[in-house]
């Protein structure tokens, strides 16, 4: 969330951060500008209607009983419009996304966006590559049809082997954050409240994409960077117990109303998944830092998967409503000839903070919103999708990296009964 003051006293910083993302300013700010400056108005009222009563009560409120009662009921009128007004101010400048940092490039859509390193040779196959749709169902490690009679499209049933790859993944993903970078693993809850998902950004744009439980009040979570977030929602936390590093896996819940085509084949994009998240609260003069140190987490991941991928900064057009600044890392997949997102690295500098009180306590005493980031440190569906499109071999067989072996006790998938 933005600063009020600086809504009131620099509207042209918030018109030059939406017009950079591409919203016209005054889908936003004329209505806020109307409300900031009834309230000005209210509060001055208010300021006018206190004095006369203090000059009444000076001069003896006894001798002009009505006109004391009179100023009571404007002084509670006022209040009560001031109520309102506030909060249709906080609804209104809740739904502003962030500011984009000034080293984001500019630009509108994915074509604008900027790679900034590549990882890794795509592989290069002697027979056509089969995507991962074909490779589980040769396989025995995906049933669509069996997830989809239970649930409807979009929800997923994983088998055999392909339900232990899913679970070796999120393992190992767990083990190599908490041993390598010392994240504090976290199994928090699947569900959220209101006010969690409106810390981070989902409310009240984005209500309609939650998955809300009878009665509206707990959302099943999108991502965990939800509940993690939240943890320390309303609290000051200590300079010296800074950074703070959380990391959780969890099962996901997305509407996703807009899949099409391709897309909405396979595990690519569907109402249900699995995330290994990553969480840095950090002081504001190390967010910067942070977000390189945790972009480079989850990257550690696709190269110890031996995956080739590639980070990308993403252009003010194309930011989460919640984040300053964002790399996203895209894993190559064979069948599509393309990279694709695997993960989202943000830094959202103070605006969730804000928005959830979250602040730190400066060894000086001073008091200050701190910095949250995020990233999906990975999504395993896809990672799954990943490891199978870029190890399948001529004979339908999957060959699996080093790094999990230890975790699924084997290096090669292969079908049962030849290829179908």
């Amino acid at each position: 969330m933005w600063d009020l003051k600086l809504c009131e006293l620099e509207p042209e910083v918030v018109e030059e951060a939406l017009r950079r993302r591409g919203i016209a300013p005054e889908v936003h700010l004329d209505h806020l500008g109307h409300l900031l400056r009834m309230r000005r108005a209210l509060v001055q009222e208010g300021e006018a209607i206190n004095a006369a009563r203090k000059r009444l009560a000076r001069d003896g409120e006894g001798t002009d009983p009505a006109r004391g009662r009179a100023l009571r009921e404007q002084a509670a009128a006022v209040r009560a419009g001031l109520d309102d007004v506030e909060e249709a101010v906080k609804d209104a400048a809740a739904r502003l996304p962030n500011r984009p940092q000034v080293l984001v490039p500019d630009g509108q859509g994915e074509e604008a966006n900027v790679v900034a390193q590549v990882w890794g040779a795509p592989p290069a196959f002697d027979f056509e590559p089969r995507d991962h749709v074909w490779l589980g169902q040769a396989l025995g490690l995906l049933d669509l049809p069996r997830g989809a009679k239970v649930a409807g499209a979009g929800f997923p049933c994983l088998t055999g082997l392909g339900a232990r790859l899913s679970r070796a993944l999120a393992a190992f993903m767990l083990d190599l954050h908490r041993e390598r970078a010392g994240y504090l693993e976290v199994a928090p809850p699947f569900v959220s409240n209101r006010p969690a998902f409106f810390g981070t950004g989902q409310l009240p744009r984005f209500e309609d994409e939650i998955y809300w439980t009878d009665g509206g009040e707990l959302g099943l979570v999108p991502t965990a960077e939800v509940p993690l977030t939240n943890l320390y929602r309303g609290e000051i936390v200590a300079e010296a117990d800074l950074p703070i590093r959380l990391t959780a896996w969890t099962p996901c819940w997305r509407r996703e109303a807009g899949a099409h085509g391709r897309d909405a084949r396979g595990l690519i994009r569907v109402h249900q998944f699995e995330k290994v998240e990553l969480v840095q609260l950090v002081a504001p003069e190390a967010s910067d830092v942070a977000l390189e140190a945790l972009t480079d987490d989850a990257e550690e991941v696709l190269r110890r998967l031996e995956l080739p991928f590639r980070r990308v900064a993403l252009c003010a057009g194309d930011l989460g409503f919640s984040a300053a600044r964002t790399y996203d890392l895209e894993v190559w997949l064979p069948s599509q000839a393309r990279y694709r997102e695997v993960s989202s690295c943000s830094n959202c500098e103070a605006f969730q903070a804000r928005r959830m009180m979250l602040r730190v306590r400066r060894k000086s005493g001073d008091i200050e919103y701190l910095h949250t980031l995020n990233g999906s440190g990975l999504a395993v569906g896809r990672t799954w999708v990943a490891l199978l499109e870029n190890g399948q071999q001529a004979d339908g067989s999957v060959r699996l990296p080093a790094a999990l072996v230890p975790y699924l006790g084997v290096d090669t998938l292969r079908p049962a009964r030849g290829l179908p």
